[in-house]
């Protein structure tokens, strides 16, 4: 049974007869009850759906499988609770040895609109700058960030690129005072010289001024830019027969490493690289930054920029410590001898 009118709140309202103060009242409620309903429907849409899933590009010139550059960028990730197929998708292009399709790739993953790009060289990082100027793009192996016009200043990049450099001019001296410590007979020292990386004319000026100061002449000076290239110019090394070759420069070299090696022991040339891995695969000494902390690093810049940072804010960052590596299996094959002074100052020998 209903209470009395007054204990239900029924009593008279002006021009309006005796309606209802609670009949009065329910437009109010009504329109108050559809403003907690709309406020509170993007909370409860919030609460019942799962944080969003990161999703960033990974344009690298190496192959599917393991490799020491991304299995350490995926060690990096998962350092910082990103578990990849769980916590961060990754939508990976792989160049398989090349650069050629990088444009296709950088264009292909804008139209995706991930969150981020990481331009695993140089010419990834090109295509990727080409491609779009709003997402963030990290690159780990810059030579000239500046000169390469990825950024207005290593201190405060300025736009959507940030990320490490690696090929820095001035090692180039150096890889070339302790090729001529291994092999201290030599008197010219070709430059083999990966053409692909736009980036590539400083290191070699660098490289040949270095030989020129230590009295040896830097010839021949052989570009390549595609692996088939790579044949080519072994042969015209073996022509020439220098005493020794330097590599200069970059992802085309590095990806093709085993095959570096395979020609340079057919042609019984030493030869000094860049990445420890070469050293690894069988090149006669490598001197160069850790590519593997390179890439473990640049997974701890792409958490800054998905947590809210922005590439122009943080500075380029480049490598403190360099190691040199030494194979004394591959010395042994070409009939070197390596000072004991200079495998006092390996970080790692290979024997």
């Amino acid at each position: 049974m209903l209470a009395p009118a007054a204990e239900r709140g029924v009593g008279p309202t002006k021009g309006m007869g005796h309606q209802s103060d609670v009949v009065r009242r329910s437009p109010i409620r009504l329109i108050a009850l559809a403003a907690v309903l709309l406020l509170g429907a993007p909370l409860a849409a919030e609460a019942q759906q799962p944080g969003k899933i990161p999703r960033i590009a990974f344009i690298t010139t190496t192959s599917p499988g393991p490799s020491p550059t991304t299995d350490a960028f995926r060690a990096g990730l998962r350092d910082l609770g990103y578990i990849e197929g769980q916590k961060i998708v990754i939508e990976w292009r792989w160049g398989r040895g090349t650069t050629e399709r990088f444009a296709e790739f950088a264009a292909d993953v804008v139209r995706l609109k991930v969150d981020l790009i990481v331009a695993a060289n140089n010419a990834a990082g090109h295509a990727a700058q080409k491609a779009t100027k709003t997402i963030p793009i990290v690159i780990p192996t810059m030579a000239d960030p500046v000169g390469d016009g990825f950024v207005t200043t290593i201190a405060r990049p300025g736009g959507n690129i940030t990320g490490f450099v690696l090929q820095m001019p001035e090692l180039q001296g150096k890889r070339m005072q302790l090729l001529k410590q291994a092999v201290p007979g030599v008197s010219r020292v070709a430059l083999l010289v990966d053409a692909s990386d736009r980036s590539y004319q400083p290191l070699v000026n660098e490289a040949a001024t270095a030989a020129r100061t230590l009295g040896m002449q830097p010839q021949p000076v052989i570009e390549v830019r595609t692996p088939n290239e790579i044949n080519a110019g072994f042969a015209t090394l073996a022509k020439e027969s220098p005493g020794a070759v330097l590599i200069v420069g970059g992802t085309l070299l590095y990806v093709n490493r085993a095959r570096l090696v395979e020609l340079a022991l057919k042609h019984r040339l030493p030869m000094m690289c860049e990445a420890r891995e070469h050293a690894e695969a069988g090149c006669l000494m490598s001197y160069a930054a850790n590519l593997s902390d390179l890439f473990r690093r640049t997974a701890g810049v792409v958490g800054k920029i998905l947590l809210g940072a922005k590439p122009a804010d943080l500075p380029i960052e480049q490598p403190t410590t360099f190691e040199l590596v030494i194979n004394l299996k591959t010395a042994k094959a070409l009939g070197v001898t390596v000072p004991p002074s200079l495998l006092l100052q390996a970080d790692k020998v290979i024997e």
